[in-house]
């Protein structure tokens, strides 16, 4: 076992702080349903440890849990990311198992087969629920609004239906009239969190000549491996 962050964390973390990378915090994931691939953009929210575990990242993005996207993972709990930084001229495709965290209660949740940092995570006590409503809270007032609105990818009459919904809601604790309250508890019910743990990662240089390509992949007791291969 290793107690050190495995170098593609640090390669990560390194172009995510660089000048020339700024803003380009969004990344594509790619799910399954019924054996067709379905791919979305997603943007990046954080990447949380385990205490004491610097090899065991977790990332974290958000989503509405009404959306295909939660069906397929709970039914396919696996998915990859692609991240690709113009600026530097990295990519990332970073693969493993993933939870949703949505409101307590709500069916969408499947913390069964987590693996060895989400399972760590739960060891620990980690306030899942605590970490939801901070990372919500955070949220512009128009992207919270964004959540009020009815289900994604159902359809509608006229692009003029939008007009109908709610354009903002307050941080949690700051919502006054009875209306906000309403909005604010239903896009608070409707927000959850996606939490993907690497287990393999293929991180291509396109910045460097030669190009650079390296394959980790984390072994069961934890460690990671490195590979050189083709970029």
């Amino acid at each position: 076992m290793t107690s050190s962050h495995p170098r593609w964390i640090n390669a990560l973390t390194k172009a995510l702080s660089l000048p020339e990378n700024k803003g380009q915090n969004v990344f594509q994931i790619a799910t399954v349903e019924n054996g067709t691939p379905r791919v979305r953009t997603q943007v990046h929210r954080d990447i949380i440890y385990p205490e004491g575990c610097p090899h065991l990242p977790v990332i974290l993005t958000t989503t509405d849990v009404r959306t295909p996207k939660v069906s397929q993972l709970t039914a396919t709990p696996r998915a990859e990311l692609a991240w690709w930084m113009q600026g530097s001229q990295d990519q990332f495709r970073i693969a493993g198992p993933v939870r949703i965290v949505p409101r307590p209660g709500h069916p969408a949740a499947n913390a069964e087969g987590a693996s060895a940092a989400l399972k760590r995570l739960d060891e620990q006590g980690f306030d899942w629920e605590a970490k939801r409503r901070a990372v919500f809270d955070v949220m512009s007032s128009h992207m919270k609004a964004s959540w009020c609105r009815p289900p994604p990818g159902s359809a509608m009459e006229s692009y003029e239906d939008a007009k109908k919904w709610p354009a903002t809601v307050p941080r949690l604790g700051e919502a006054v009239s009875e209306e906000d309250k309403k909005n604010q508890e239903q896009a608070l019910g409707n927000f959850a969190l996606v939490l993907l743990e690497p287990e393999e990662v293929d991180w291509v240089q396109l910045g460097v000549l030669p190009n650079q390509r390296t394959r980790f992949v984390r072994r069961d007791d934890e460690s990671w491996t490195e590979e050189i291969i083709v970029p």
